[in-house]
């Protein structure tokens, strides 16, 4: 590809429509008129935030123990809070009441920062979400065998080792999505990013209540001080699953990478990233309290042998008809969350084709298609085949990588610090003009350098994952 076609891919400016100050209908950009409040962006955050990550919680602390593991979790979260704060200022441009929106996280970028990093920028982010795109139909896949295998447990009286491929739960689970996914866009699934943001409180809460009961049965707080002993691992294994720990617990907070396009649906006044920062303390302070819950008290049920997946790990049994709710909320939050982290992804495209080749008519015709008892459903061509074909590609990629923990450590890993840390905190310097080498200069700098460290021994300890996982792995026939 030529440089001028690779300055194409990621340079995608958005034509703006005349302003319509003081319309009814439209906002300042010609839009229509934006409709989100504090509750519906706290809703989409928190469908992006509580997702599969918050299984994993019990085995992170696990690694880590009583003391680094809560403290690790409580790091994470307030850095993603207050960098999501000084991302929520780059929404806007210059004024922050008047000034030009930036309808992506790359827009953001372009006009912020311009240059090399928008490409970089793109191809992470865009990386990022096509690998949660990933991770979320293995998880998906992990509870949907869960509530199958429980029931054959419980019919065979645990005589059965009730194995199954997860291939058939994966494609399920693409063939929803396909569905799904030719919703237009963000504005529109608001509905359910509520029903997805109710499923995760439902099983969060039963993984909650499950880890508590175990606790009041046997009578004592399981773990140590340290984290798992040397014995149950070895010194290197804990020294890999500690680094692997710390990327589960970052992508447990890895919603960054779409709050631009979340706060894209707040209506103003007041300003939307006023709206957007109440929204951000909201969000990550119920989301730390359930993981702070779950994780511990899940450390606290299983000590050392705390399973990578709460509810899929079989450390609980019974009752089993509780762990199949748990497990279908699992799954129907993630059917939401996945529309939310891949609709970034769908738009991208399609105003990349749209400036492309504006002429043509499979791009741009919109055919009214009537749905009993609703409005009718406006359907693209080019939006039908471009997006059943990506939820394929992740459909098959998971299919021959479904290893839960690790997929999940490595995302964590590979994008908290760029997303997360490094392009907020530089477009906040620039937006705001802050001198180099001012105190509060060095001070974000050095929250930037010590991120990146912590996401590279995350990452490290996710490849060590995965490479362990390859030794005994047989593509598409992976079975628990």
């Amino acid at each position: 590809m030529s440089e001028n076609n690779n300055q194409q891919v990621f340079d995608i400016s958005i034509d703006v429509v005349p302003k319509n100050n003081g319309s009814k209908c439209f906002d300042d950009d010609g839009r229509l008129k934006r409709t989100g409040s504090v509750w519906t962006a706290s809703a989409h955050i928190i469908t992006a935030v509580i997702g599969s990550g918050v299984l994993s919680l019990a085995w992170a602390i696990a690694q880590l123990g009583w003391i680094a593991g809560p403290s690790v979790m409580f790091l994470f979260s307030f850095v993603s809070y207050y960098t999501s704060c000084l991302l929520s200022d780059c929404y806007r441009s210059g004024d922050p009441l008047t000034g030009k929106r930036n309808y992506t996280y790359i827009d953001a970028v372009r006009s912020i920062l311009g240059g090399a990093r928008v490409k970089a920028c793109g191809l992470i982010q865009y990386l990022n979400l096509f690998g949660i795109a990933i991770g979320y139909t293995i998880a998906a896949s992990v509870s949907m065998m869960a509530i199958k295998r429980s029931n054959c447990f419980h019919e065979s009286g645990g005589k059965k080792p009730c194995h199954m491929s997860s291939n058939p739960y994966m494609i399920l689970f693409g063939v929803t999505e396909v569905l799904l996914s030719q919703i237009p866009d963000f504005d529109q699934i608001w509905w359910l990013s509520i029903v997805a943001a109710v499923m995760s409180f439902t099983y969060s809460s039963i993984g909650l209540a499950l880890g508590i009961v175990k606790v009041a049965t046997t009578g004592t707080f399981r773990g140590s001080l340290t984290g798992i002993s040397i014995g149950t691992v070895t010194e290197t294994q804990k020294m890999w699953r500690s680094f692997q720990a710390l990327g589960d617990i970052a992508f447990a907070y890895s919603y960054s990478v779409i709050l631009i396009e979340i706060q894209d649906t707040i209506k103003a006044p007041p300003s939307e990233a006023k709206t957007m920062k109440k929204a951000t303390v909201l969000s990550i302070a119920v989301t730390t309290t359930f993981y702070m819950l779950c994780g511990c008290m899940g450390y606290a049920a299983f000590g050392d042998f705390a399973p990578g997946n709460l509810l899929t790990g079989f450390g609980f049994y019974n009752p089993f008809w509780l762990l199949d709710i748990a497990n279908a909320a699992i799954v129907v939050h993630l059917v939401g969350a996945y529309q939310v982290f891949c609709q970034p992804i769908f738009a991208f495209v399609e105003k990349w084709a749209a400036q492309r080749w504006p002429e043509s008519k499979l791009i741009t015709k919109e055919f009214q298609v009537p749905v009993p008892g609703l409005p009718s459903f406006k359907l693209n061509l080019f939006r039908l085949v471009w997006r059943t074909k990506f939820v394929m590609l992740t459909t098959i990629i998971s299919m021959l990588l479904p290893f839960f923990n690790d997929v999940v450590g490595l995302l964590g890993a590979l994008g908290f610090w760029p997303l997360t840390v490094y392009f907020p905190v530089e477009m906040y310097i620039a937006q705001k003009q802050i001198p180099k080498w001012s105190t509060r200069w060095i001070c974000l700098q050095m929250l930037s350098i010590a991120c990146l460290v912590i996401s590279l021994v995350a990452a490290a300890g996710s490849i060590a994952g995965v490479m362990l996982d390859l030794k005994v792995y047989r593509p598409f026939k992976t079975s628990y």
